[in-house]
């Protein structure tokens, strides 16, 4: 008699996320929710939006329509999954109870990553129920853009002022401040504000705010810690970009920044799904959710 073995979640999202490397394409670079239909995607029955690593996931299946369903809630809704597609794995978790080893007492409960699997709208036909979509504004990308604009006004108080004193863009926390370049001196308004959110993101690891160790036990350029938080940044800012409807900004897409990813996301199958977890944790704390 075989033992069925549990799916690895951690190493089936980790392997996602290498083959989209390995192709040449990074997927926390992508005009995410609100860049493609103006609202989230998220699952048609609860309505609620997806967060952390499964923005991501649901992102690089490519689809235009927000909307994804499990196969049983496709055919609670009159529909049927279009023969040959291939399902998108969403990750959630189950609280499960901890027993006391001597007297099998529960005592608490532990958090275990498990994953289902949906499809998104259009690879479906005939889906009862579906809300209508408005097609999102234009938006021009040389002058302030109102999206972003109310995302900056309305962060939190706590957050520090932005200098534009250098020509460069950092966030010291030492000092606890964000300096940027100028809007002007940008290729186009949505890079700046690509930008801003990259370093607003690490600005909420401050101790003063959610007390993230990858910035306040930082161990200097190129260590773990800073990796983590840079990729951290990386995708808390294409959240916001997708949350203000803008797409993400260019990046250089080198053999050598792939390189780089592709070695710490083999090294570690968990860091991708934990690092999308502190991004949304931050993204969250901005929007003063």
């Amino acid at each position: 008699m075989t033992t069925k073995t549990r799916p690895d979640v951690y190493q089936i999202i980790t392997d996602r996320i290498i083959s989209e490397l390995e192709k040449g394409s990074v997927p926390w670079h992508k005009p995410w929710s609100g860049g493609r239909s103006g609202i989230p995607d998220q699952n048609l029955i609860s309505g609620k939006p997806y967060q952390g690593i499964n923005v991501i996931l649901t992102s690089m299946a490519g689809f235009s329509s927000p909307y994804w369903l499990s196969f049983k809630q496709v055919k609670a809704k009159g529909g049927n999954v279009i023969k040959g597609s291939k399902g998108t794995p969403v990750v959630y978790y189950k609280m499960l109870d901890k027993k006391d080893k001597i007297t099998g007492e529960i005592i608490g409960t532990i958090p275990m990553i498990r994953y289902s699997t949906v499809f998104n709208l259009d690879q479906t036909t005939d889906v009862k129920g579906v809300p209508e979509i408005k097609e999102p504004e234009e938006k021009t990308v040389n002058e302030q853009l109102a999206s972003c604009e109310k995302i900056i006004n309305e962060m939190p108080d706590t957050m520090p002022k932005v200098t534009h004193n250098e020509q460069r863009a950092y966030y010291q926390p030492v000092s606890d401040e964000i300096n940027l370049p100028k809007m002007d001196t940008f290729d186009g308004s949505t890079e700046y504000y690509s930008t801003f959110f990259h370093e607003a993101v690490h600005a909420t690891g401050h101790k003063s705010r959610l007390d993230r160790d990858t910035i306040t036990e930082m161990n200097g350029y190129k260590s773990k810690s800073y990796s983590k938080e840079e990729l951290i940044a990386e995708i808390g800012a294409s959240f916001l970009n997708g949350e203000a409807g803008i797409l993400n900004h260019v990046i250089e897409n080198s053999t050598a920044y792939i390189a780089a990813w592709l070695k710490r996301l083999k090294d570690d199958k968990k860091l991708i799904v934990s690092a999308s977890g502190k991004a949304q944790k931050a993204v969250n704390y901005l929007l003063n959710i």
